[in-house]
């Protein structure tokens, strides 16, 4: 089918555009570049650098190429910012995100993916988090996902768009020797032990050794994003059946520490830490349940392994010391 990603360009968004390519779909990518990166877009698909702010822009493109799906990647992601910032999340994610589906309802676009967060849970009252669990967002940042996920109700009631909401917890790795993770600024643990591996940074700061975890820092869910585009191209083919949500992750959880020598053991490097103040809002643990698309689509993480993952991260960091070098 003709599908348009938008935020193609970025970490997360040029896997599942590779993936969509393999799949045989004819896909359109729309980034404004602001920190997608342009090599990351795979050469089968067509780029066009727009804002998803540009009303008009967004009505031409779709006139044009009549997408029948949208992924739905492009967002401001950084938490903390968001904290900072609560109007850039709130306002910028939901309007664009409004901007999106009045084009897609009005353009007759049945099929919807929503890049969603596990941020959606705040402080979880139980682990691991399945679907069913209570939604309390931890920040303005997932306070406009989770708007954007009540929106797709009312689209899929009103006009049958079918819609999956995708919540993710720690999306780590790199897909390929051509793509891997490059934010400026970066905020993810992994990539940032790695730039200390390779004596960009000092050292890694731990935020909190106090947690009520077994060794005292906080416990994540780390998945490979070539598992999480997989699901991604999974729901799109299943909407046919009717929309859905799940939660994406190993369901496996590891601490700060563990993270930090395996990374240690995979690139050989001491790797200093400091250990910093906790971070407000930081959850102790947040491992996910994801039964549900497990036992829907026959998803199946490949990298169930923390080491295979850092390694594909350390494979694609030594190669690209300096990312994408776009900036």
């Amino acid at each position: 089918m003709r599908v348009l990603v938008t935020g193609g360009a970025g970490y997360i968004g040029s896997e599942a555009v590779a993936q969509l390519c393999d799949a045989g779909h004819e896909v359109t990518v729309l980034d404004r570049l602001s920190q997608g990166h342009r090599a990351a877009v795979d050469t089968r698909a067509e780029l066009v650098e727009a804002d998803l702010a540009d009303r008009p822009a967004l009505e031409r493109l779709f006139a044009a190429r009549r997408p029948e799906g949208v992924m739905h990647f492009a967002s401001h992601t950084l938490v903390g910012e968001s904290m900072e910032k609560p109007f850039l999340h709130l306002g910028d994610n939901v309007r664009n995100g409004l901007n999106l589906l009045e084009c897609a309802a009005e353009h007759g676009t049945r099929r919807f993916i929503l890049s969603s967060t596990a941020n959606l849970f705040g402080l979880p009252e139980r682990v691991p988090i399945d679907e069913s669990a209570r939604i309390d967002p931890g920040s303005p940042y997932g306070e406009s996902k989770f708007i954007l996920e009540r929106m797709l109700r009312w689209m899929d009631d009103r006009f049958g768009m079918r819609y999956a909401a995708l919540r993710y917890f720690n999306a780590a790795g790199a897909p390929s020797p051509e793509r891997g993770e490059d934010h400026d600024p970066e905020t993810h643990l992994i990539p940032i032990v790695l730039q200390v591996a390779l004596g960009q940074r000092e050292s890694v700061t731990v935020f909190g050794d106090d947690y009520d975890t077994p060794d005292g820092t906080c416990v994540r869910d780390y998945i490979h994003v070539t598992d999480l585009a997989d699901a991604h191209v999974r729901a799109l083919h299943a909407l046919d059946q009717g929309s859905r949500t799940y939660n994406l992750g190993n369901g496996q959880g590891y601490s700060v520490r563990e993270v930090i020598e395996v990374a240690r053991q995979v690139t050989g490097r001491a790797i200093p830490t400091v250990v910093g103040p906790r971070r407000p809002g930081d959850p102790a643990v947040l491992v996910a349940s994801s039964d549900r698309i497990r036992a829907e689509l026959g998803w199946e993480p490949r990298y169930a392994d923390l080491r295979a993952i850092v390694q594909s991260a350390w494979d694609w960091h030594r190669t690209h010391p300096h990312g994408y070098a776009d900036r």
